[in-house]
């Protein structure tokens, strides 16, 4: 099978992981207006959701009334990720952007992988296909105890949230979820970072600051 020649990127990828509730998108936002403030070109995008596609396939994933096996939940996210990555990733890369999205790959490799116990060597093959290789240049993980991340998302809820289907897994799963990415993190220093995300709002912003910073440098 002949190679796929792909185009030089010139952009820098950041991604944004962690389990629901601790923080990140928050943290995705506020990092995305300080960048544009100090005159950079920012594309925030998030998985799935991050094209109209992502959008109708995140529907399908979440809706708790739907009955999804890991298999096909597996084959929905591969579907959205290279949507992503041709549509919006690679292009915002090419023109020289900084492109942050909420999860990427390493998402499915913690949730699908480990949450759902779906085989690893399976699970990075459709990474390999759907993303044609395409690797974040950084990754902050935000940090947070299973039960503080499970209080945070009870929270939401009782403030009028909708529920969705992965609100319903048990301490159990993101306790398997969380610990696939600690070891993510262990096996690639050079692009994981791993931040505290039981601090303050204000305590976390400062410190992917000081990250992002050091690595824009």
């Amino acid at each position: 099978m002949p190679t796929v020649e792909t185009p030089q990127l010139n952009g820098i990828f950041i991604t944004f992981e962690g389990l629901d509730g601790s923080g990140k998108t928050t943290q995705l936002r506020l990092l995305e207006s300080e960048l544009k403030k100090r005159g950079h070109k920012v594309v925030s995008t998030s998985e799935p959701g991050g094209t109209l596609l992502g959008k109708r396939v995140r529907e399908l994933i979440l809706d708790e009334d739907l009955q999804v096996s890991p298999l096909s939940e597996l084959l929905l996210f591969a579907a959205d990720r290279a949507q992503h990555v041709e549509t919006l990733l690679r292009p915002a890369l090419k023109k020289g952007q900084i492109v942050i999205s909420d999860r990427y790959a390493d998402a499915t490799v913690a949730y699908q992988g480990a949450g759902r116990g779906v085989d690893l060597r399976l699970v990075k093959q459709l990474i390999k296909l759907a993303t044609n290789g395409l690797k974040p240049n950084l990754t902050l993980f935000f940090d947070l105890p299973v039960a503080d991340a499970l209080k945070r998302t009870a929270s939401r809820v009782t403030l009028g949230q909708k529920n969705n289907r992965l609100d319903n897994e048990d301490g159990e799963f993101f306790a398997l979820v969380r610990e696939a990415y600690l070891q993510i993190a262990a096996a690639e220093r050079k692009r994981f970072r791993v931040i505290d995300a039981a601090a303050s709002p204000t305590e976390i912003h400062n410190r992917v600051l000081e990250i992002v910073g050091e690595f824009l440098q």
